[in-house]
């Protein structure tokens, strides 16, 4: 019997004994999640400047997505925690999520990038759920506010990151054992539901007298 292929005149054993493949593509189902939580990141990065450069023309400013005292957008923005860089935060998910919607492009045009490039991209990606999840924590524990918009690009960023991580586990490019492989090759999408509903639970216990009055 013949030994399967998984490149053109390349053996499965052949195949481990080379390692990782030395540039790989992504399907499409990954090119299109990346392009919908970069394009969502960026909106909400966007509106956020805007709303931002409103209030500081006028302090009185009232973004629409302050509802209440609790989602209160306007609360966030005038905080220190919004400008830890020493810019608005927002600008720099203007430059980042439009990255991620580029890679997500060039994927669906079928480019192909090697391992340094995924990597690369990951640790991208784990710095901005790093900083969200300071942001999550800022905000739930210090400023005691929530924004919605901010929301979105945690959410997009999660999965984001959860995708990228699972895709260089499969291919090799980040060590892992095998039953994880497997695992990521068929419940990828766990992570980032687990991670998203962890905070979902955050935001629900911070504020349960005010969601259940």
């Amino acid at each position: 019997m013949s030994k399967t292929t998984v490149r053109e005149g390349v053996s499965v054993d052949q195949a481990r004994a080379e390692g990782p493949p030395r540039s790989v593509g992504g399907s499409r189902a990954l090119a299109l999640l990346l392009v919908i939580t970069g394009a969502a990141g960026l909106l909400a990065s966007w509106v956020i400047t805007i709303d931002k450069f409103k209030l500081l023309e006028d302090p009185n400013f009232t973004p629409g997505c302050s509802l209440n005292p609790v989602v209160s957008c306007g609360n966030i923005m005038k905080s220190d925690q919004a400008s830890a860089f020493g810019f608005p935060n927002p600008m720099l998910g203007l430059v980042t999520y439009a990255i991620v919607i580029g890679v997500g492009m060039s994927l669906l045009g079928r480019a192909t990038f090697p391992r340094w490039y995924w990597l690369t991209f990951n640790v991208g990606t784990l710095f901005g759920v790093g900083f969200c999840t300071w942001l999550m924590y800022q905000s739930l524990y210090n400023i005691n506010s929530l924004c919605l918009w901010c929301s979105l690009a945690w959410v997009a960023t999660i999965v984001m990151f959860w995708t990228v991580t699972a895709f260089n586990v499969r291919h090799g490019f980040l060590p892992a054992p095998g039953w994880l492989k497997g695992f990521l090759g068929e419940f990828a999408w766990v992570l980032p539901v687990l991670h998203i509903g962890i905070i979902g639970m955050l935001i629900l216990t911070r504020w349960w007298d005010f969601w259940t009055s």
